[in-house]
């Protein structure tokens, strides 16, 4: 059996999966981002494959993504966290027509062609009030566990409004409307409701239609994918591991590089090529 590894390498996390030849998922694996990039991909390399049952070296191919893709000796291929998204999301839902990164340090909105290739895509050129490092933020100052900001939105009975595209002057909303008084589950759900908005508006610059599917981090957030849901008007895909989607496009194309390696390589070797006719006769 062949076994390749997508390993995505983000700002707060590192995430690795596991495929075989056939593009099953058979290992997966996130630990926290550390400054040495080379450790923490042989980390959580080896974690997946342990969840696979193999050994680190049972690894046909690596292709890595995320901001250190470059930055991993061992890797066979760097690939963009764009391309891998694309291909990871068309995968799990093949009606897949849009798609929404949301990661810490950016958004992203990508449009999708057949096969999970990129036709166009769009980063947020605002400040950070646009990513998921806002609400991490937020959860900070109001005092909450980043895995109870979903939970709590979906409780707002009088969402709070949060206009401002400027995270600093956005901090500065947030804290007139706890000195207001205003519950916190309110001001979560405003958060959201902006972070949905300004989602949008990417997708419309890219072309919005047909299925949208939602990945990254933030895409665990119940609140979150509700808001979007509400913005959008139309049901957004979530996978259950939305924060994994980059990896596995990454474990993905990895596979199809290296059967098509292999394949060029059989081509070149005549012995090879008539070995391999002769088992298929």
């Amino acid at each position: 059996m062949t076994y390749t590894a997508g390993i995505d390498i983000g700002c707060r996390n590192t995430k690795a999966v596991v495929v075989d030849e056939t593009n099953q998922i058979c290992g997966t694996a996130v630990i926290r981002t550390r400054a040495d990039f080379p450790a923490v991909a042989r980390e959580v390399l080896s974690e997946a494959m342990k969840k696979a049952g193999r050994l680190p070296e049972d690894v046909s191919y690596v292709a890595t993504t995320g901001l250190g893709r470059y930055n991993i000796p061992f890797r066979d291929v760097q690939i963009t966290d764009i391309t891998c998204a694309a291909k990871g999301a068309a995968y799990l839902f093949p009606g897949t027509q849009c798609v929404l990164d949301i990661g810490g340090q950016s958004t992203r909105a990508i449009r999708v062609r057949e096969n999970g290739r990129v036709k166009e895509f769009k980063s947020n050129d605002k400040c950070a009030a646009g990513s998921g490092g806002f609400l991490e933020r937020a959860a900070h100052y109001l005092e909450v566990p980043v895995d109870q900001l979903g939970p709590l939105s979906l409780n707002a009975k009088n969402p709070q409004t949060i206009s401002s595209v400027c995270a600093v002057l956005a901090e500065t909303e947030i804290i007139n409307h706890v000195s207001s008084g205003q519950g916190i589950e309110n001001i979560i759900r405003g958060i959201h409701n902006s972070l949905a908005s300004r989602s949008r508006g990417l997708l419309s610059r890219v072309g919005m239609e047909g299925e949208v599917t939602f990945v990254g981090g933030v895409a665990r957030q119940s609140g979150m994918v509700e808001a979007l849901k509400d913005n959008l008007g139309k049901t957004v895909n979530v996978w259950q591991e939305p924060d994994m989607v980059v990896a596995l496009g990454a474990a993905l194309l990895a596979m199809r590089r290296y059967q098509k390696l292999q394949g060029a390589a059989n081509t070149n070797n005549p012995a090879e090529s008539a070995a391999a006719a002769a088992s298929r006769n």
